[in-house]
């Protein structure tokens, strides 16, 4: 099925490799150079995905990543950054910005087109598949229509990849599940794909707006050397 793809890249010849390699999957493919480039693009299009650098002149990629979060039309559009920042640091940025995922520059084409791939399906089969109406777990009540998560505390909006791994795990309550399983059930990755830092950084972010201390979680927590695990705490 053909999708409309934005890649964002002030690279030529980034962005030329990307585009083509796009189109060649089935894809149509719209280029911007510039962040407030990308964010006119976006606004105009919808698209379906966006394949976002960070270092670009003027407004920067997390800049761009926020703003599309922030707007109530474009909020659940996948981003996948692209970039030659690989630090860890640099990869918890682009997640806590509102990332679904990450990639680092050089990077291999077959892995790219397995990630988009694996992207557009979650977003085609994941949000708008629910039939209910929310789910419920102890005080936590996750509303699979307007994709916020109410404690206690407050209730917050979830990005969508939060949306979905919080979504999956109290589908799943009291079950553990490794790094490498969420990549696959809820990334939609082969096995082997993807990395655990993914899944590490998703997990703090979920944990910052459910738990009441997240240093100290009692919904969702570790499970040593095997995984992650949501489960109502103990009375």
């Amino acid at each position: 099925m053909e999708r409309l793809i934005l890649v964002v890249d002030d690279e030529e010849d980034v962005a030329e490799t990307i585009e083509r390699a796009l189109r060649n999957a089935g894809h149509r493919v719209l280029v911007a150079k510039r962040g407030a480039d990308a964010l006119q693009i976006a606004r105009e299009t919808h698209p379906d995905l966006v394949v976002l650098d960070i270092i670009m002149p003027g407004m920067n990629g997390i800049e761009v990543c926020r703003h599309i979060r922030a707007n109530p039309e474009l909020a659940h559009t996948p981003i996948l950054f692209l970039s030659a920042k690989g630090e860890i640091g640099d990869k918890v940025d682009g997640f806590e910005s509102g990332a679904d995922d990450y990639i680092t520059k050089p990077f291999d084409l077959r892995e790219l087109a397995l990630r988009v791939r694996a992207l557009l399906r979650r977003a085609q089969f994941g949000i708008d598949s629910t039939e209910v109406e929310s789910i419920e777990l102890g005080p936590l009540v996750l509303n699979c229509r307007t994709f916020e998560i109410t404690t206690p505390q407050r209730t917050t909006l979830l990005t969508p990849v939060e949306y979905e791994l919080l979504r999956f795990l109290m589908s799943n309550t009291g079950r553990v599940y490794s790094a490498d399983q969420l990549l696959q059930q809820v990334w939609g990755y082969p096995p082997g794909v993807g990395m655990p830092d993914l899944v590490r950084v998703h997990i703090k972010n979920v944990r910052a707006k459910i738990e009441p201390d997240p240093r100290h979680p009692i919904y969702l927590r570790n499970v040593l050397r095997r995984g992650y695990m949501i489960e109502a705490p103990r009375q």
